[in-house]
C-alpha cells in the first residue's frame, strides 16, 4: 500500500510546482521527464535503456527498463542484462535469449533519499526555466510602458513588482528630478533593459527615457494609439522641459491639437507624471529649415542658414528673440538640435537689418497667401530671405510655378526700391 501511495503524492506536488510556476502542461511534461532521467541516469549509471511514461493528469509515473536476455549466469551488468531464467520468471515465459525483456521499475522502491532527490532536481529545473521565461517575456518588451507597486527604496534604486510580482528595478539615474516613491504606491515607467547574467534575470526600468515620453502619449492619445499620428521626433530633459515632434497620416486630423487635447486635457495627465515637466508639441516637417523653425518656438527667426551634410544651422534672430531662442539655462536650443539632429548657432542681426527688411506676410494684398505659406515651408520668411535665394532653389523646393516665383520677386523688389 505505502509503495501505491507514495507515486500520487510526487504527481500532486509536480501539480504544485505547475500551478505556482505558471508553466504550460506540455513544458511540465518534458521538465518531470527529464527530471527522472537525470537522478535514473545517476542511479543505474544511463538512461539510455529507460522509458519513462508520465501522465500528471491521472497521476500516472511509470518507469520500464528494456533489458538484454542472455544466458543463466552470464549476466555481467544487472542495469543493462537480465539472466533468461529471472526474464521468463518476470511475466515474459516465451524469453530467449538475445531478446529485448522490459522490466517495470518502482521509483518509490529507491526510498526517500531518491524521492528528495528528484524533488530538488525538478526543483531547480523549474526554477531555471522560470528564470529564462521571465527574461524571454520582458526582453521583448524592451520600450514597453509597465507598472509596478513600489515594494522598497533604497538611495539608488527602488524595487517595484509587477502584477505578477516579477522585480523591476529602478535605479535613482532613470528617476525624474522630483520623483518621490511611497511603499505600495504604483509607479509607471518604460523596460529600459533586460540581461540576464548568471542566469539571474534583472529588469531595469526608466522613467527619464525618450520611450517613457513616447508610450505616455499613445496612452492619452487615441489617435497616436489608432496609428493616424505618428511621433516622428522626441527630445527631452527630464524634469525640466521636453519638445515632441508628430504628423498626422489624415488631412482631417490637426496632429499638435490632437495632441493637447481641449484646454490642454490630454497633455495635463501626461505634465503630472513627469513632474511638471514642460511639453512643446510641434507639427513634424521633412523640410530641415521649418523643422529647425518650430523647434526653436516659441523664438521667431528670421532666416537659417543650413550645411546639410554637416548638419549645422545658423540661425539669426531679431535681439528681442534671442533669449526665447535659448531659454532658460539654454534648455530651448539645446532641445531643438537634439529633436531636429542638427547643430544649431544664434546669430543676432542688427536692427539697421530689420530696419531694411519686412516679413512676407506683409505682402498678403498683393501675394497669395498659399504662395506666401509654400515661401515660408522653406524657411522664407522675410522679403530679404526671398530676393537673396536662388532663383532656381525657390522654384524647386518651394514647388511653384516660374511665372509665379518671377511674379513674387518683382513685388518684393519693388517695395525697396520705393
Amino acid at each position: 500500500m505505502a509503495k501505491k501511495a507514495e507515486t500520487p503524492n510526487m504527481v500532486e506536488q509536480f501539480a504544485e510546482f505547475k500551478e505556482l510556476k505558471n508553466i504550460d502542461k506540455t513544458t511540465m511534461i518534458n521538465v518531470l521527464e527529464e527530471s527522472f532521467r537525470n537522478v535514473l541516469a545517476k542511479m543505474f549509471g544511463t538512461d539510455e535503456n529507460l522509458d519513462v511514461i508520465l501522465n500528471p493528469d491521472k497521476g500516472d509515473v511509470q518507469i520500464f527498463q528494456n533489458l538484454t536476455v542472455v544466458p543463466d549466469g552470464e549476466v555481467t551488468n544487472p542495469k543493462l542484462e537480465i539472466s533468461l531464467s529471472d526474464a521468463r520468471d518476470d511475466d515474459d515465459p516465451e524469453a530467449e535469449v538475445g531478446d529485448e525483456h522490459t522490466k517495470e521499475i518502482f521509483f518509490e522502491k529507491f526510498g526517500r533519499r531518491a524521492i528528495l532527490t528528484l524533488r530538488q532536481t525538478l526543483q531547480s529545473k523549474i526554477l531555471d526555466l522560470q528564470k529564462e521565461a521571465i527574461y524571454n517575456k520582458f526582453k521583448d518588451l524592451e520600450g514597453e510602458l509597465v507598472s509596478g507597486e513600489v515594494y522598497q527604496t533604497w538611495s539608488k534604486e527602488t524595487l517595484l513588482l509587477d502584477d505578477d510580482k516579477n522585480e523591476l528595478l529602478l535605479p535613482k539615474s532613470q528617476s525624474i528630478p522630483g520623483d518621490f516613491f511611497r511603499k505600495g504606491e504604483t509607479v509607471r515607467a518604460v523596460i529600459d533593459n533586460v540581461d540576464n547574467k548568471n542566469n539571474n534575470p534583472k529588469i531595469t526600468v526608466s522613467r527619464t527615457s525618450e520611450a517613457f515620453l513616447r508610450r505616455l502619449f499613445e496612452l492619452e492619445v487615441p489617435e497616436i494609439h489608432d496609428g493616424l499620428i505618428n511621433i516622428r521626433a522626441v527630445a527631452r530633459i527630464p524634469g525640466e522641459r521636453a519638445k515632441i515632434a508628430v504628423e498626422s497620416y489624415d488631412d482631417r486630423i490637426d496632429p499638435v491639437g490632437a495632441c493637447v487635447g481641449v484646454k490642454g486635457s490630454r497633455i495635463h495627465g501626461i505634465v503630472h507624471e513627469l513632474r511638471n515637466e514642460n511639453i512643446d508639441v510641434i507639427s513634424y516637417t521633412a523640410n530641415p529649415q521649418l523643422f529647425i523653425q518650430r523647434a526653436l518656438s516659441p523664438a521667431k527667426i528670421s532666416s537659417i542658414r543650413i550645411d546639410e551634410t554637416e548638419k549645422k544651422a545658423e540661425v539669426f534672430l531679431r535681439p528681442e528673440e534671442v533669449s526665447l531662442a535659448i531659454g532658460k539655462n539654454g534648455l530651448n536650443i539645446k532641445l531643438a538640435s537634439m529633436l531636429t539632429g542638427f547643430t544649431i548657432d544664434v546669430y543676432r542681426d542688427t536692427e539697421e537689418t530689420f530696419e531694411e527688411d519686412i516679413y512676407l506676410d506683409e505682402f498678403k494684398d498683393e501675394i497669395d497667401g498659399w504662395v506666401i505659406d509654400a515661401l515660408k515651408n522653406i524657411g522664407c520668411i522675410t522679403a530679404k530671405n526671398v530676393l537673396n535665394a536662388p532663383r532656381e532653389m525657390l522654384i524647386e523646393k518651394a514647388d511653384l510655378e516660374e511665372s509665379t516665383v518671377d511674379n513674387v520677386i518683382e513685388i518684393l523688389k519693388a517695395e525697396f526700391e520705393e
